[in-house]
């Protein structure tokens, strides 16, 4: 089905309704690059005008990517609840705008519809959204989740520490980790990204997180971000694993150049969950996604990279994750130009995947190549806070020396707390109290109250 819109005397046409989206999204390079995108702002309007009259059914009709050939088109399809779309199955694409923003539509409204909603539907309506509609939108809808602690609770803000080390050195790991947890970091998750595959080493970081969590009680979950078959290996052979981790994209060939396929995720999540390891809830899968990923696998098939990385949410929402992180500007300037690109880009993806009811966190960063600085970090940071973003990245610094980019401090989630009033996950807030680390309030107790942890674990790893 072809869609034309005229403005003034020239009429645009647009092919189909993957062509229409794709001109329809804000500018970026990475759909400049695939030779998507408007090649003016008029075009895109007009694109605008017309998918805002486009029926919210016309997405179960109209597949962007054939059904026949994709197993993450035939999952939106088949899990598609009418019962739940029913509420909304009347509106179009701006009207369902003009719904999420009404007074009226309360978190109860969202979840109700979540599982009525397409990625290709919500991807939609967030091209017409400006980014205090995203904020607005997002705000309403918590996702919460729960392992060992609870994360996505309203007025709350979890971190990730990740203390990665270019050697997998496991001093200079643990060194990092309680530099974090000092800081009341860690929440979220104790994540580290090895610089090695080899099992064997996986296992010692998976024993060693595992070990000082079970010696001071720490309420909170570990994850080693190995490719899914190197963590199916190690719970086989016993590893204290907590939450599973993978790279997942929109598309089944994208899910392919990853090693992945939905079978294999099935495999992974029931691993994990047959080690009951869980003591407040048994959400444990951790998926990481970025937009660009499908694009940069040559495996979108002339689909934007917004729409492709909210397909991606639907395979995530499928396996009942923990948490979900958008690395919003690590893949680079080809796909996300500038902190403008960058910031769009972090509130789409929250927006998108609250609204289809994934627990979305952003590692908001940018490489160094791009046109982009820590005072465009600092703002993405502060607005997804108001968003009400699930996590956000602990980093040493805000540098990933293994990684070679950059992210955001345990300073930066002291600042965005403070000055928006956002707690901790609860469980982990009574243990930083405990602990002597922070008091009732959650703010952080001076360096010589925390000094006898400190020296503890300095002497228990072996730290100088």
């Amino acid at each position: 089905m072809s869609y034309t819109e005229t403005i003034g005397s020239r009429t645009y046409r647009f092919a189909d309704l993957k062509t229409l989206m794709a001109k329809a999204s804000p500018q970026r390079s990475g759909d400049q690059l695939a030779g998507v995108a408007a090649a003016s702002e008029e075009e895109r309007v007009a694109a605008k005008m017309a998918l805002a009259e486009v029926p919210l059914r016309t997405f179960l009709n109209e597949a962007l990517i054939p059904y026949e050939s994709d197993e993450v088109t035939r999952l939106i399809i088949d899990d598609h609840s009418p019962q739940a779309f029913d509420e909304i199955s009347h509106l179009t694409v701006g009207d369902f705008r003009n719904w999420l923003l009404s007074t009226t539509t309360d978190a109860d409204a969202l979840t109700r519809i979540a599982a009525g909603l397409t990625p290709e539907m919500v991807a939609a309506v967030s091209k017409l959204m400006r980014n205090q509609d995203l904020i607005a939108a997002a705000r309403k809808r918590p996702v919460i989740t729960r392992f060992r602690n609870t994360v996505g609770l309203p007025g709350h803000m979890s971190v990730r520490l990740q203390p990665n080390h270019p050697t997998d050195d496991v001093k200079g790991i643990a060194a990092s980790m309680l530099d974090g947890l000092m800081y009341g970091c860690g929440d979220a998750m104790i994540g580290i990204n090895p610089a090695s595959d080899n099992l064997a080493a996986i296992t010692r970081l998976l024993v060693m997180v595992d070990e000082f969590r079970q010696r001071y009680q720490v309420p909170t979950q570990s994850c080693v971000l190995t490719h899914v078959t190197n963590t199916i290996a190690a719970i086989e052979k016993g590893a204290p694993v907590d939450l599973v981790f993978q790279s997942i994209a929109g598309t089944e060939k994208a899910n392919a150049g990853f090693g992945i396929s939905l079978s294999l995720l099935q495999e992974a999540y029931e691993a994990g969950l047959s080690l009951k390891r869980g003591t407040v809830g048994n959400n444990l899968m951790y998926f990481e996604t970025g937009q660009g990923s499908a694009l940069s696998a040559d495996a979108h098939f002339g689909v934007d990279q917004q729409t492709c990385e909210v397909r991606a949410y639907a395979v995530a929402r499928k396996f009942n994750p923990f948490l979900v992180n958008t690395v919003v500007g690590f893949i680079g300037p080809e796909y996300l130009y500038d902190g403008k690109q960058i910031t769009r880009a972090g509130l789409e993806d929250h927006f998108c995947g609250k609204l289809l009811g994934v627990p979305m966190g952003c590692d908001i960063c940018y490489t160094n190549h791009a046109e982009a600085d820590q005072d465009d970090m600092d703002n993405l940071l502060t607005l997804l806070g108001v968003a009400g973003i699930n996590f956000i990245m602990g980093i040493p610094g805000a540098d990933d020396v293994m990684l070679n980019y950059q992210s955001t401090s345990f300073h930066d989630a002291l600042y965005v707390r403070d000055v928006l009033g956002l707690r901790r996950a609860p469980e982990f807030e009574e243990w930083l109290e405990s602990m002597q680390i922070a008091d009732a309030r959650g703010a952080l107790l001076s360096a010589s109250t925390q000094q006898p942890l400190l020296e503890g674990v300095r002497d228990w790893m072996g730290i100088e």
